[in-house]
């Protein structure tokens, strides 16, 4: 027997039970004085009361984990920009005229030219590459978003949220069950009793 059943164990002298709607695993019992509500299947705590007078409303809310929705819209921005540069910009097409080879290969090893000049013909096939780099990168990037995406769209839920004025909202799962709203309604407005 869940709390819901037990609620006139919690009563106050002189406070009566008007209606119990249940929601889910948990529900809503409406007093002569109070709205309390058994949320066990949320995180945070099993049980909240509110005085009847500061309950403004009951509406049915859609919450999701915000952290996943704000990565995959950065996630998705950073994609088609590299996208988009790498498809735009042809950065082969700019060195592919440039060559560093030195003839005189005494004289540049003698130098120490040689290898600064290998290293940078190295440098320019790598800058010659960029745009296929940040294609796959941006690729990379989108199709991490759209996975990070799905996360945040998975884990949206339906919630029955009671509006307290001053205080912190009362959140129940909703549970697919037709009128559930109209019916919390019809028992914490004044004289909504059974």
């Amino acid at each position: 027997m869940g709390w819901v059943e037990r609620a006139a164990d919690l009563l106050y002298d002189g406070e009566s039970i008007e209606r119990e709607v249940r929601v889910g695993e948990g529900g809503v019992v409406v007093t002569s004085h109070r709205v309390l509500a058994f949320t066990p299947d949320r995180e945070g705590a099993n049980f909240q009361q509110v005085d009847r007078p500061n309950v403004v409303g009951v509406d049915v809310e859609t919450d999701g984990q915000v952290l996943f929705l704000m990565q995959a819209v950065k996630a998705i921005v950073v994609g088609l920009v590299l996208l988009a540069a790498g498809l735009t910009i042809s950065l082969d097409s700019m060195v592919s005229g440039i060559s560093l080879d030195i003839g005189g290969g005494a004289a540049a090893g003698a130098m120490g030219l040689g290898r600064m000049m290998g290293l940078l013909q190295g440098l320019l096939t790598l800058l010659a590459q960029l745009d296929d780099i940040m294609r796959i990168f941006g690729v990379l990037a989108l199709a991490f978003g759209l996975v990070v995406l799905g996360v945040y769209v998975w884990s949206r839920e339906q919630l029955l949220v009671v509006s307290v004025a001053g205080g912190d909202d009362i959140k129940l799962t909703a549970p697919d069950e037709e009128g559930i709203v109209e019916r919390v309604r019809a028992a914490v407005r004044p004289g909504g009793g059974p």
